[in-house]
C-alpha cells in the first residue's frame, strides 16, 4: 500500500496544499503550529473518518470557510484508488471512491494507517477512555464491522440511560423494557469484549518481543480490565452445571483459554442484575465495555503506578510497532506509519530502535521541527518538505 498524493482544501490551516509522495520515507519539517500535524491528521482521518483531536468535525474546516476537502491517490494491490471527502459547515458530507459515491464501510477499507504522536506517549497516564479509544481504533482497521458494533452498543446504552432518566422523573418502571435493554446490551457488548480480548491477546505476543528487545530484562503483560471478567482470565464451566464460575490468576495476562462469547454474555447479564439498583439510582448504565480499561504490567507490577516515564514510553513504542505488524498480518496490507513529532520525545536508544524497526518498504511520514534528530544516512533516502502557515516552502 502506498499513498501517492494528498490534496487539502481549507483543512484547518491548509488552504490549498498538494503533496506528492515519491519515496517511501517522507519528512515534513516546520515550526510548531504551522500545519505539520494537520497533514498527518488528514491522512489518518481518511483511514477511519475520525480524528483523536476532536469529535466536532466542523473544527476541521478553515476559519471563515464553508467546507473542507481531502483528496488522495492510493496505490493498493497494484491498483490506483482515488479517495474523495468533503464536509461542510452544515455538517453534510460527501464521500467517493474512484469518483463514485461510497458508503463509510467501503471508504474506510481502502487506507490503513498507524499514528504515533506525542499524545500516544501519555497513553498509560491518560484516562480509561484514552486507552479504549486506542484499542477501538486499532481493532477497527482489522475488523471493519467492529465500528458498527460499537455504534449499535452506544445507541442501546443511550436509550437505556434516557429511559432511566425518564423513570427518575415519572416513577414508572417498566421491568420488561429494562430487561430488553439489558439483553441487547449483553449481546452486543459481549461481542465487543470478545473481539477486544482476542486482539489484545494477539498484540501482546508481538509487543512482548519488541518490548524485551529494548528493555532486555523486562516482561510486558497486557490485561483487559473488565469488572465482571475478573482481570480478563478464563471462565470455566463447572461439571454437570449450566453456570460459570470466574477464576483469577494473577500475572498470566490474557490467559491461554480465553472466553467464549456465551461465557462473557452470561457474566455480563449477572453483573447487570447485581448492579440494577445502582443503575436505577444513578440513572445510567454502570457496567459494560464502555467502562472497561486496559492495564499494562512490567514484571508483574502495574506500569501506570510503578513504571518510570522511560519504561512507559517503551511500552507505547512496542504497542505502536506491534499495531503496524498485526494490521499487516491480518489484512495483507502494510499500513502507512505516521510519526508526529514523536522522535523529539524519545531518548537516543528508543529513537534508534524506532527508526531501525521500520521496514524499508513501509511508507513512513514523519513530522519534526528540523532535521537535526536524523542521521545523514537516514536522510539520504528521505523526501523532505517544509511547511509554513499551512503552505509548502522550499526546504
Amino acid at each position: 500500500m502506498k499513498l501517492k498524493s494528498l490534496y487539502l482544501t481549507d483543512y484547518r490551516n491548509c488552504e490549498d496544499l498538494e503533496l506528492n509522495f515519491d519515496k517511501s520515507k517522507t519528512l515534513i519539517i516546520g515550526k510548531n503550529a504551522q500545519g505539520k500535524t494537520n497533514i498527518l491528521e488528514s491522512i489518518f482521518f481518511l483511514s477511519g473518518l475520525k480524528t483523536p483531536r476532536t469529535s466536532n468535525l466542523t473544527e476541521l474546516i478553515k476559519f471563515n470557510k464553508d467546507y473542507l476537502k481531502i483528496e488522495a491517490e492510493v496505490l493498493k494491490s497494484d491498483t490506483d484508488i482515488n479517495l474523495y471527502y468533503v464536509y461542510n459547515t452544515e455538517k453534510k458530507r460527501e464521500i467517493k471512491v474512484n469518483k463514485v459515491k461510497s458508503n463509510t464501510k467501503d471508504f474506510k477499507s481502502v487506507l490503513k494507517t498507524v499514528l504515533f504522536s506525542t499524545n500516544d506517549l501519555l497513553l498509560l497516564r491518560g484516562t480509561p477512555q484514552d486507552r479504549r479509544d486506542w484499542l477501538d481504533r486499532a481493532i477497527s482497521q482489522i475488523y471493519p464491522a467492529y465500528d458498527d458494533r460499537l455504534s449499535k452498543y452506544e445507541k442501546i446504552r443511550i436509550q437505556k440511560n434516557n429511559y432511566l432518566k425518564e423513570y427518575a422523573k415519572t416513577g414508572k418502571f417498566d421491568k420488561a423494557l429494562f430487561d430488553v435493554f439489558n439483553e441487547q446490551l449483553s449481546v452486543t457488548g459481549s461481542n465487543i469484549i470478545y473481539i477486544r480480548l482476542k486482539f489484545l491477546k494477539e498484540i501482546e505476543k508481538i509487543a512482548q518481543e519488541k518490548h524485551r528487545t529494548i528493555s532486555e530484562t523486562e516482561n510486558l503483560i497486557i490485561k483487559y480490565d473488565c469488572s465482571f471478567l475478573k482481570d480478563g482470565n478464563s471462565i470455566e464451566q463447572t461439571q454437570n452445571s449450566n453456570t460459570f464460575s470466574p477464576r483469577t490468576s494473577v500475572g498470566e495476562g490474557l490467559g491461554e483459554r480465553g472466553f467464549s462469547i456465551e461465557q462473557i454474555q452470561y457474566s455480563f447479564l449477572e453483573a447487570l442484575d447485581e448492579r440494577k439498583e445502582e443503575e436505577i439510582r444513578r440513572g445510567q448504565a454502570c457496567v459494560g465495555p464502555h467502562r472497561d480499561d486496559v492495564a499494562f504490567y512490567i514484571n508483574n507490577q502495574e506500569a501506570t503506578k510503578y513504571a518510570s516515564q522511560g519504561q512507559q514510553r517503551t511500552i507505547v513504542l512496542a504497542l505502536k510497532l506491534s499495531e503496524l505488524d498485526i494490521i499487516t498480518q491480518k489484512t495483507g496490507d502494510e499500513p502507512i506509519l505516521l510519526l508526529d513529532d514523536v522522535l523529539a520525545e524519545l531518548d537516543d536508544i528508543r529513537q534508534n530502535y524506532l527508526l531501525k524497526s521500520i521496514n524499508q518498504n513501509t511508507q513512513t511520514i514523519i513530522t519534526s521541527v528540523d532535521t537535526i534528530l536524523f542521521e545523514e544516512q537516514f536522510l539520504k533516502d528521505v523526501e523532505i518538505f517544509k511547511i509554513e502557515n499551512g503552505a509548502l516552502m522550499n526546504p
